[in-house]
C-alpha cells in the first residue's frame, strides 16, 4: 500500500462515521482510528510483527490531511515556570526547522515581538514543508526545540510573553 492510497483511506475515514480500520495485505497491516470526525492516529506494521512505525494525520481546517513518519517519540523540553506565558505548540508530527533553509535566518529568534498568523517555523511531514503560524501576538521568551530535530503533535516548541 503506497502513501497516496493512506491519504484516501484517511479522507474517507475523515468523512464517514467509522472509528477504527483495520486493513491486512500480503505482509501489511495498517489500522486507522478516528476521535471526534478528525483522524487522530494511523499505525501501520508489517504482519512479521517488526518494529511499529506510527503514521499521524492531522487535518486543521486550514491546512489539508498532512502525515508523518517516526520510530521513536521526542520527550518535551522542560517550560520555565510562569503563569503569563504562552506555548506555541507543534501541530503534527514531523521535523522542525527555525529558517526555510540552511543558509536563511531564522524565521523568529528570542526577544522578536510576533503577531497572529506571522509564520514561526517550519514542520517537514513526508517531503512536505508546512508553515506554522502563531495564532498568538506577543514576544518570544524561549525556543524549546533545536533545528532540524523531530517534533511530536502538540510538543511545546515557543513560549511567547503576551
Amino acid at each position: 500500500m503506497d502513501f497516496k492510497q493512506i491519504q484516501e483511506l484517511v479522507k474517507m475515514i475523515n468523512k464517514s462515521n467509522i472509528s477504527e480500520l483495520s486493513i491486512e495485505q500480503d505482509k501489511f497491516k495498517i489500522t486507522i482510528k478516528q476521535k471526534d470526525n478528525e483522524v487522530q492516529q494511523v499505525i501501520a506494521v508489517p504482519a512479521a510483527a517488526a518494529p511499529i512505525q506510527t503514521v499521524a494525520a492531522v487535518a486543521p481546517a486550514a491546512a489539508p490531511v498532512q502525515a508523518a513518519a517516526t520510530s521513536a517519540p521526542a520527550a518535551a523540553p522542560a517550560a520555565p515556570k510562569a503563569d503569563n506565558l504562552i506555548t506555541i505548540k507543534s501541530p503534527m508530527i514531523g521535523t522542525f526547522y527555525r529558517s526555510a533553509g540552511p543558509d536563511k535566518a531564522p524565521f523568529i529568534n528570542v526577544g522578536d515581538e510576533i503577531a497572529a498568523g506571522k509564520v514561526v517555523c517550519i514542520i517537514e511531514a513526508m517531503k512536505l514543508f508546512n508553515e506554522i503560524e502563531s495564532e498568538v501576538s506577543g514576544k518570544i521568551v524561549k525556543v524549546l526545540v533545536d533545528d532540524a530535530t523531530p517534533v511530536e503533535y502538540d510538543q511545546p516548541l515557543f513560549l511567547v510573553e503576551p
